[in-house]
């Protein structure tokens, strides 16, 4: 971190206001006088203390006999707890850092957060011995994350004496002096515990304690709302109850849920044989009933733990999951709670002793609810698993943003570095900030109320300290209200500047003025570069693409002004006039590509309305204009800088078409990849580029307004780590088709058709830039996606769509001590295709925790894995793929061993794990099956490559189904449960366990891998599913390469077809449908997907969980 201080961090202006335009006029950064970060940092925490040695064999799993590891405790009566080797005062697990920075640090950022050193090229083997984590062991060192900086022992919590920094809610407080803001009153928590006798002190959290500080995050798994809830007010005076729930107390309602007891879980377990993963038969599975395990240990009044490790039925669902809870792919609704108004609005003190008042339950909120991992077999939650709601009062929670648009993996911040390091949990945000929504409110207004000093938006997280004054919420800067917002043009009253848009709504839109522009805003434009080789004519894609875009084509966002050019290239360049007044288009062949220019510059590129008719000509000619070419070259490099010469002037989009490895002028690469050594164990190669030619070019396009999309159709090795990055430095997308070919893959030609249209119709920015700014004293530090970073935390975006996700982690620079909620806003600035230039603004809003277990209590595990996703592509690029997968494994150990030592009162044995994170260690296995770090199996290096753009590209809800794929029994579909959606029923079957024993041969089953989907049909599958779904007779007719559902008049057709068509509606891409039987070809890839079972180079899920306990216990 620079000594620029805290307004480089978050964005402030200098009066100039964002501008677009080349790269040349950066928006303008000022800080104000006086502000600025402490240094006081953590000290990092020691990386030479040694590491769990990882299992030996390939990467990270045994390649020989596995060799069973005794279990902690676990399938034997529980021993008395000294007999646990994990003691209470065993220092905190301490893993070296991961090294290699990662590819999006910002050039003045130097703030002590993850920090990736470079690592060694060859990582020394993993020890062997009997490891300890005292400090400096003999033992060799491993990576692993160094999430954040410090890791200091925590001491007691510190009172929340001190008083708040502002005020918690959007409200005119009449009391405040006009003359100056007084201070809230000072309260402290000593006050709120009860005279009667509390909680035992032995119980399993030291989290009920009432001086432990804030309370835990909300304790329901769910993000549903529930209306009819009761309040929540002062604490209760008298002893709490043990097990029923609190009735509701009189006093101000201001936190938003009230804990549930525990409830036992349904799960019954059992401890019988992992299944092998067969790619041959699942015939084999079950050998018949297995043997009950010992009965689970009672802990004080809490539930036992399910007895063994058995396969049984699915229990039904816990109660933390409401059945309405749908995926994270549902439209958000904000729905109103019931909520009773304090007089006077909630005041900034009122926050601390309400929620005290959790502290004092006596009952363990479900997020902390202790999982033994290795006795719950079932952990799977029947729906998609929900985002967690922060802990936050519920005037404040029922304002914040959609969990869709922006999500942070921890719901409840710490307030200090020293406490985020302790839980060894990564902080970052997750974002998809452009995305299709359903209710965008948008304000049209001369004025755009910001912060003077940190330019931040006004939003509902701000307060009033009168109608004519307003605090920001992000550097806590009073600020005047101007004349024009005192009117609200919703109720149409003067007066009331808080019941404004702009301060009701965490997403809102705005119409920017013309101080917002540095130039008119650009028109839509539109290059096409088309590859048109031997190779390229015979997959058949280019007759495709020209009919697509002929259906489409007034379809392309825009208005009057839009443009549109075409150029194909092979060893030469051809450019088409197509301007107005032609009978015919004409080619121009330009053969020197060592000097690429451009023949007419003004008639290439032309307006879409005046030439339409030469434009459709020229779609109807192409295919049949190349179809005899014997041209096997590809000069891209050259297509591509004639394509930016055509599109500097103006900026716009540029969609490539490629469809082999370039072998020709500059940008010419040649084939790095040796087909033998795609299942090695050894570190993948290649995984960079080979050459900067495709950056560079791509920041160029940047600096001038361009995005260059890159679509890859090709059966042979393309070099796509060295190809991407036009597109991953150009805030374009890739798109990857592997054997594409118009006759032999017909899947593949459906999956382009409609990504095609969902590509050419659906709505663009242009000319954009973000900034995602944060509460003073948390600042950023790495960013995840494509695009360039412009200055310090300015992301450059030539075209944004609605299709980008963006993760960015974080550290925490100053303690946050006075503070008790903490803010994040992105605001991206881009011209629409219309030509108008707007301003979306997202605000969300989280609680500050001083307690570690409510730092775990508001852990979001899906946000958690796909930040960790990120870091760990990065990791592979800048170290190796062994380094990122040692990582990814080391985040689990070090979370869970954070929360046994320093959260858990009572030690037991087993794997432990609070119901938040009880997903964790299956998420880990998952990254580490994925495409992208996978090893042992062969996968082809365009194909990983892939796959790590997908994680770092895509939003979390769709990079979720690509790490754990959902899995449905389909031949009994039923209409209990189901949703009904313009007038058709959607059935909800249960999600399934990724693993064989979930599989009959008498069902069909359908996984959802996100871009993929396989229906797998059982051998004695029922003969009326056959016919009434897929509609042949039996089993042997079905046919080896099914792609379509046939359309058949039967309610199990329908409901089928509803099904699927309701999953792929869910998602802005295409999956494609495989019919697969226990003989076809693509049954490998099926099983592969099965991350719970064992395969030849890889733990099965309860395998890896021994190995977890087994490092957690050293």
């Amino acid at each position: 971190m620079s000594t620029a201080g805290f307004n480089s961090q978050n964005g402030t202006g200098t009066g100039q206001t964002y501008a677009n335009g080349p790269s040349q006029n950066p928006v303008t950064l000022q800080q104000p006088p006086g502000v600025g970060y402490g240094m006081n940092h953590q000290p990092a925490y020691n990386p030479m203390q040694a590491k769990a040695p990882a299992p030996p064999g390939p990467g990270l799993y045994p390649s020989g006999p596995f060799q069973p590891i005794p279990p902690v405790g676990s399938y034997q009566p529980s021993p008395e707890l000294s007999s646990y080797p994990s003691a209470l005062g065993q220092p905190l697990l301490s893993r070296p850092l991961v090294g290699g920075h990662p590819s999006y640090t910002p050039p003045l950022s130097a703030s002590p957060g993850p920090r990736l050193p470079p690592a060694q090229a060859t990582p020394p083997p993993p020890a062997v011995t009997s490891a300890s984590y005292y400090p400096n062991p003999p033992q060799p060192m491993a990576p692993a994350w160094h999430y954040n900086a410090a890791a200091t022992p925590m001491g007691p919590a510190s009172s929340m004496s001190t008083p708040p920094r502002g005020p918690v809610a959007n409200h005119v407080n009449p009391t405040v002096s006009l003359a100056a803001p007084s201070p809230p009153p000072h309260m402290s928590h000593s006050t709120a515990q009860p005279s009667g006798p509390g909680v035992p002190p032995t119980s399993i959290h030291g989290y009920t304690q009432p001086d432990t500080g804030p309370p835990p995050m909300n304790p329901l798994a769910s993000n549903t709302y529930q209306p009819n809830r009761p309040p929540y007010g002062a604490p209760p005076t008298g002893p709490p109850p043990t097990m029923k729930p609190t009735p509701p107390p009189t006093g101000p309602p201001v936190t938003s849920g009230t804990p549930p007891p525990p409830k036992a879980d349904g799960d019954v377990a059992g401890n019988g044989p992992q299944a092998p993963n067969s790619y041959n038969h699942v015939d084999n599975r079950m050998a018949g009933p297995t043997q009950p395990g010992p009965p689970g240990r009672h802990l004080g009044h809490y539930p036992s733990l399910p007895p063994g490790y058995q396969n049984t039925p699915t229990p039904p669902a816990p109660s933390s999951f409401h059945p309405a809870i749908q995926a994270a792919t549902q439209p958000f609704t904000q729905r109103a709670q019931p909520y009773q108004q304090p007089p006077g609005g909630p005041g900034p003190a009122q926050l601390s002793p309400s929620l005290a008042a959790m502290s004092l339950q006596s009952n363990t909120p479900e997020a902390l609810r202790v999982v033994n991992l290795l006795q719950e077999r079932n952990l799977l939650p029947p729906n998609p698993v929900p985002a967690p709601t922060p802990c936050l009062t519920q005037d404040l929670q029922k304002l914040n943003c959609s969990p869709e648009v922006f999500r942070c993996t921890l719901t409840s911040i710490p307030q200090t570095q020293s406490l985020l390091n302790k839980a060894k949990l990564p902080l970052g945000l997750l974002l998809h900030p452009f995305k299709d929504l359903s209710q965008l409110p948008v304000v049209t207004s001369s004025t755009i109320v910001r912060c003077r000093s940190c330019r931040t938006y006004i939003n509902p997280f701000v307060s009033f300290l009168d109608q004519r004054r307003w605090k920001c919420n992000l550097c806590y800067r009073v600020n005047d209200v101007p004349e024009e917002f005192m009117y609200n043009p919703v109720s149409r009253s003067y007066g009331e500047p808080h019941k404004r848009p702009e301060v009701q709504n965490a997403t809102i839109e705005f119409i920017a003025p013309s101080e917002y522009m540095l130039r008119p805003p650009q028109p839509a434009v539109y290059l096409f570069v088309l590859d048109v080789s031997h190779n390229a004519v015979e997959t058949g894609y280019l007759s495709v693409f020209c009919q697509s875009l002929l259906d489409n084509i007034n379809a392309l966002p825009g208005d009057s002004r839009t443009k549109v050019g075409f150029i194909t290239f092979d060893s030469t360049i051809h450019f088409y006039n197509l301007q107005e007044g032609l009978s015919q288009p004409q080619m121009l062949i330009v053969s020197d590509i060592e000097d690429i220019f451009l023949p007419t510059p003004d008639s290439l590129l032309v307006n879409l309305n005046e030439s339409k008719e030469l434009v459709q000509d020229l779609l109807k000619s192409l295919p049949n204009l190349f179809e005899k070419t014997m041209e096997t070259q590809s000069a891209l490099g050259s297509a591509l800088q004639a394509a930016f010469k055509l599109l500097s002037p103006s900026g716009g989009r540029m969609s490539v078409f490629q469809t082999q490895l370039p072998n020709l002028g500059v940008g010419a690469l040649q084939s790095r990849e040796d087909p033998n050594q795609r299942a090695s164990a050894k570190d993948v190669q290649h995984l960079s580029p080979a050459t900067d030619f495709y950056k560079k070019l791509a920041l160029d396009c940047s600096g001038q307004q361009v995005a260059v999309d890159l679509f890859l159709l090709s059966a042979q090795y393309c070099d796509l780590a060295s190809l991407g990055c036009i597109s991953r430095y150009s805030a374009g997308s890739v798109y990857y088709y592997p054997s594409y070919h118009h006759q032999h893959n017909p899947a593949q030609v459906e999956h382009f058709q409609k990504d095609l249209k969902r590509y050419l119709t659906r709505k663009i920015g242009f000319e954009a830039v973000m900034r995602i700014r944060c509460t003073k004293g948390l600042s950023i530090h790495t960013f995840h996606g494509n695009f360039f970073v412009r200055s310090t935390d300015l992301l450059s975006l030539p075209n944004v769509n609605p299709d980008a996700g963006f993760a960015v982690q974080m550290s925490i620079e100053e303690n946050l001590d006075d503070m008790q909620i903490v803010s994040f806003q992105a605001a991206l600035l881009y011209t629409s295709s219309k030509g108008e230039r707007r301003i979306r603004v997202h605000t969300m809003c989280l609680p500050v925790v001083n307690a570690l277990s409510d730092v775990f209590a508001g852990a979001d595990v899906q946000a958690i894995t796909g930040l960790l996703a990120c870091m760990a592509v990065d990791r592979s690029v800048t170290a190796s793929l062994s380094d990122a997968r040692d990582a990814m494994t080391n985040a689990a150990i070090d979370s869970l061993s954070s929360y046994r030592q320093s959260v858990l009162t009572i030690q037991q044995p087993g794997l432990l794990a609070p119901a938040c994170l009880r997903l964790f260690p299956l998420y880990v296995l998952a990254l580490l099956k994925q495409k992208a770090f996978r090893t042992g199996t062969s996968t082809r290096l365009d194909d990983r490559v892939f796959a790590m753009y997908q994680l770092k590209y895509q939003p979390l809800a769709f990079a979720l189904l690509m790490i754990h794929p959902a899995l449905y029994r389909v031949d009994d579909l039923n209409d209990e449960g189901a949703l009904n959606i313009n007038d058709q029923t959607i059935p909800q079957p249960r999600v399934l366990q990724l693993s064989v024993e979930k599989l009959s041969r008498e069902g069909a089953f359908l996984m959802d891998a996100g871009i993929v989907m396989y229906l797998w049909i059982g051998r004695n599958c029922h003969p009326s599913f056959l016919s009434q779904v897929l509609g042949v007779p039996n089993y042997a007719a079905v046919p080896e390469k099914l792609h379509l559902l046939p359309e058949l008049d039967t309610a199990e057709s329908q409901r089928t077809r509803a099904f699927i068509g309701w999953l792929r509606d869910q998602r802005p891409f295409f999956p494609s449908l495989h019919i697969i039987r226990d003989e076809s070809q693509l049954k490998p890839h099926f099983m592969q997907n099965m991350i719970e079972d064992r395969t030849e180079s890889a733990l099965s899920y309860y395998e890896f969980l021994l190995h977890v306990q087994q490092q957690i216990s050293k």
